[in-house]
């Protein structure tokens, strides 16, 4: 049973910072690519960044320079620090883990950027 568990999501102003987690179970994490999307409520969710097993990444035009996405494979955990953080960046932010060509999500963490 894969398992996806997001937390570090709370309350910041605007330019603060916030550390993200993705805590993985029930797959060979070191192996799969796992990938970081975003979704305010009205809106599709929508791509963030994204870490290979390799540890190549990509980000979003509109994160880029401000986020990063990285991986811990001893912990089975993928972390996104965000900084320099906008109002717009507010959203519920989902990991993503595929899996037999299955996807698999996270229950998402709230993240609130507003003074």
């Amino acid at each position: 049973q894969v398992q996806l568990v997001e937390s570090g999501g709370g309350l910041v102003q605007p330019g603060g910072s916030l550390r993200l987690s993705c805590a993985a179970s029930g797959i060979p994490f070191s192996i799969h690519t796992v990938t970081w999307y975003r979704q305010v409520s009205w809106k599709e969710r929508e791509f963030v960044a994204t870490i290979t097993s390799s540890g190549i990444t990509n980000y979003a035009d509109s994160v880029k320079g401000r986020f990063t996405i990285s991986r811990d494979n001893t912990k089975y955990t993928v972390y996104l620090q965000m900084n320099s953080l906008k109002p717009e960046d507010t959203a519920v932010y989902y990991c993503n883990v595929y899996k037999s060509g299955n996807p698999f999500w996270g229950q998402g963490t709230q993240v609130t950027v507003s003074s």
